[in-house]
């Protein structure tokens, strides 16, 4: 994955039913742990927050890689970067650390479509969502100009 300055931190917590019997967070509690990263990552674009009924972004594709095991005591944190925007697509990226010694536990990559909830159909990236993610991320993330 490539490297990214997260602008994005959200720490987690570990619940005892994340834990499956061979004692360490199973992988499909993972995916909470990144809708968590990406919904507090989106209200912090917006700098409050977002009626979910009404987004006009859905997600498309998930990818993650499981790299190390995560355990209940672990101390953990997602974190949150929008990498490009096209035009109708975004790509986010997400890892999944131990805060405690800095080692990544699992990367995920989340393409994110335009959407039009009337509709139903794909639309293209806003150029609201456009400015305020490159705002919040300090950086030029269209991929198109």
């Amino acid at each position: 994955m490539q490297t990214f300055d997260f602008k994005h931190i959200l720490p987690l917590q570990i619940r005892f039913n994340d834990i499956d019997a061979l004692g360490h967070v199973n992988n499909s509690v993972y995916f909470s742990f990144y809708d968590l990263g990406k919904s507090s990552y989106f209200e912090a674009v917006e700098k409050g927050p977002i009626d979910w009924r009404a987004t006009d972004i859905v997600i498309a594709n998930v990818h993650a890689d499981f790299l190390a095991p995560i355990f209940m005591h672990n101390k953990i944190a997602v974190r949150t970067a929008v990498a490009e925007i096209g035009n109708k697509s975004l790509r986010m990226v997400q890892q999944i650390i131990d805060t405690d010694k800095g080692d990544i536990k699992s990367e995920c990559t989340t393409i994110m479509v335009g959407f039009d909830p009337k509709t139903s159909e794909a639309k293209e990236i806003s150029n609201e969502w456009r400015s305020k993610i490159s705002l919040f991320e300090e950086r030029d993330v269209n991929r198109i100009h």
